[in-house]
């Protein structure tokens, strides 16, 4: 029970815990009726003292560990004491962030996987959400397009792609991002089940608001830490964001030019090719195996063309540049549609590590330009935990099968391991699991 519960009168407690109470009875046998129910409130009450007393020994221990740890180590990055005491001056642990491990806190449990980027992939890609988005983006170009066209100048990424980035982030600004990111980043570096990746972003944002000029008050963030617009986390925003509009602050919280050309300068250290389009989609002959897909099989577009794939248009894949490299890219495996994706593809995903987000941010970014909806169908498949995936990733390891990391997601490697599996044994090749097949596959 929680500790505000334990603070109810017994018969408010009683009612909190699905109990009612008829305040007129006063006969004994309904008094003694009730007598296990409130021995039973009082023992929850108990609990909820102890787990407050509980939550006050964890306090007091990340006080210690803010002094022994955090500012010895701030200040070797160059945070002044003055920066110090104003960021952890009054800071709490926040109890109500996701994603939480406090000390001797029993380990959750498994829950179905509802993820969209690996058990539903046609929910990622939900029309009216998309309608609105590319509407909305295509007045923020207008709005912006002089900035756009500086910042495409300077850093050779496409405004369609930088307008897309800023829409799927944030909604061109527009939603909330509520958490004081100090106190998000110190509970989760301090008591959260990834510490050790928050740990360094810590540091970081420290150094932020030491040499950037942001107030703490408008340093906010994602209940993950993920700072302003672009969403960058704080060692990102300290090595990439850039002050495109001239203020001395690297504002991308509030001012449109710098968090565009944050993300731009973000994509161009990461490598993104100018003039070279993300992908197109394609049909995929019944002919040519799902299995080929993947950044490690990358062919010419010649060869692709060659294999008998087209785009959706029926025209020629290869161009002008029939020799350049192009990726196979099925995220759902012949459940959905296929695309022959470039580099720029995998330079969208050093942003956020997932196929379908980088295929909505070039799909969003071609539908802002003027193009229309992906034409491949998208099945519902799904229906499976994530442990399934990770058992079957488990039992292909042992055979010496690449599926990549062992952590139940269903990514282009596993993908690969699936349509391989089901050529070997016989099996029309989809590429894609569902329950019967996570159980089949030995």
């Amino acid at each position: 029970m929680r500790a505000e519960t334990a603070r109810l009168p017994a018969a408010a407690r009683l009612t909190k815990l699905g109990m009612r109470i008829d305040p007129g009875s006063r006969t004994l046998s309904r008094r003694f009726s009730l007598l296990p129910a409130l021995i039973g409130a009082a023992m929850l009450a108990l609990a909820g003292v102890a787990s407050a007393q509980s939550q006050g020994a964890v306090e007091a221990s990340f006080q210690q560990w803010l002094a022994a740890k955090v500012v010895p180590d701030a200040k070797k990055a160059g945070v002044s004491q003055g920066t110090l005491n104003a960021a952890l001056a009054g800071l709490t642990l926040d109890w109500k962030l996701p994603d939480l491990a406090p000390p001797g806190a029993p380990k959750g449990r498994e829950e179905p996987q509802r993820q969209a980027e690996f058990s539903g992939p046609a929910r990622y890609f939900n029309e009216a959400k998309l309608a609105g988005l590319t509407t909305a983006g295509r007045a923020r170009t207008q709005q912006w397009s002089k900035t756009l066209s500086a910042i495409e100048k300077r850093y050779g990424v496409p405004a369609s792609i930088l307008v897309a980035i800023w829409g799927r982030e944030s909604g061109y600004g527009a939603a909330k991002i509520p958490y004081p990111a100090i106190r998000t980043l110190a509970t989760e570096a301090f008591m959260g089940a990834r510490k050790a990746s928050f740990y360094p972003e810590l540091i970081a944002a420290l150094q932020i608001l030491e040499g950037d000029h942001i107030p703490l008050s408008e340093m906010r963030s994602s209940w993950a830490g993920a700072l302003g617009q672009p969403q960058f986390m704080p060692t990102k925003y300290l090595t990439t964001a850039v002050d495109f509009d001239g203020d001395g602050r690297r504002d991308i919280w509030e001012s449109v030019p710098d968090v565009l050309a944050s993300i731009a300068n973000y994509l161009k250290q990461n490598g993104w090719e100018p003039g070279v389009g993300w992908g197109v989609e394609v049909v995929l002959p019944a002919g040519v195996a799902c299995s080929l897909e993947g950044p490690d099989q990358g062919k010419p577009l010649a060869q692709w063309e060659a294999m008998g794939i087209r785009t959706v248009d029926g025209k020629p894949l290869a161009g002008r540049n029939g020799r350049r490299i192009g990726h196979l890219m099925m995220p759902a495996g012949r459940h959905g549609p296929a695309f022959i994706v470039s580099k720029n593809f995998y330079i969208l995903k050093t942003y956020n590590n997932s196929d379908l987000y980088a295929l909505f941010i070039g799909h969003l970014a071609d539908r802002i330009r003027g193009g229309g909806a992906i034409r491949g169908a998208w099945d519902d498949v799904g229906g499976f935990k994530r442990s399934d995936v990770r058992a079957m990733q488990e039992r292909l390891t042992a055979r010496g099968v690449d599926v990549g990391n062992v952590d139940g997601l269903v990514g282009y490697k596993t993908r690969i391991a699936i349509g391989e599996w089901q050529q070997a044994n016989g099996r029309p090749d989809t590429c894609f699991p569902d329950a019967a097949l996570l159980k089949a596959i030995r």
